[in-house]
């Protein structure tokens, strides 16, 4: 088997939550656009609204200078319920690890080039392995609250495992640096 093949599921970094990004820096880098995936990564899936204090730290980022786009394989009602009369860019069903949901953020907020995206989220194979797939720049975090994760969510994170034993024994370097302390924390 290529060592590389496993790749694809190593994000560029990883931060214990979404609030440890250094939006500033990763501004500085270059970067220009901010998908976020919203369950278990902004809020767990008990919670149903955008609060104050989220709508503060997304207006934070946009004040650096990002284009926020919230995304989720969630459906429609519960994005909508969730992102209520706030005026952020949603994708729901947007089908991760697939491309067409990020694409269809991408042109929500003309963005035309991956390499100026971000993608955050808690999931390697949704969140990491579809914004690798696309050229972006990706942010594992740690889940908010894993008990509260939906089915397909759980034999999401069986798959994980798997693919995280072959990073660690492939990969050895990258598995340390980006991986293990998400590992540490499940």
């Amino acid at each position: 088997m290529k060592q590389g093949k496993y790749l694809k599921f190593i994000p560029s970094e990883y931060q214990k939550s979404v609030k440890n990004i250094d939006f500033l820096h990763l501004f500085k880098a270059g970067f220009r656009t901010a998908f976020i995936d919203i369950d278990n990564t902004l809020v767990s899936y008990k919670e149903h609204h955008l609060t104050e204090a989220l709508v503060s730290f997304l207006k934070g980022i946009e004040s650096i200078g990002f284009k926020v786009v919230l995304i989720s394989n969630n459906k429609l009602e519960r994005i909508q319920t969730f992102v209520g009369n706030h005026p952020y860019p949603y994708v729901a069903s947007a089908k991760k690890p697939l491309k067409r949901g990020f694409r269809k953020g991408m042109s929500m907020v003309g963005e035309s080039d991956p390499s100026k995206v971000v993608h955050i989220g808690d999931q390697l194979m949704t969140d990491i392995l579809g914004g690798n797939r696309m050229g972006f720049y990706t942010i594992l975090v740690s889940a908010i609250e894993r008990k509260t994760d939906i089915l397909p969510t759980r034999i999401n994170r069986k798959m994980e495992a798997f693919f995280i034993k072959k990073v660690k024994k492939h990969q050895k370097a990258l598995y340390e640096s980006r991986l293990r302390p998400y590992v540490e924390t499940l």
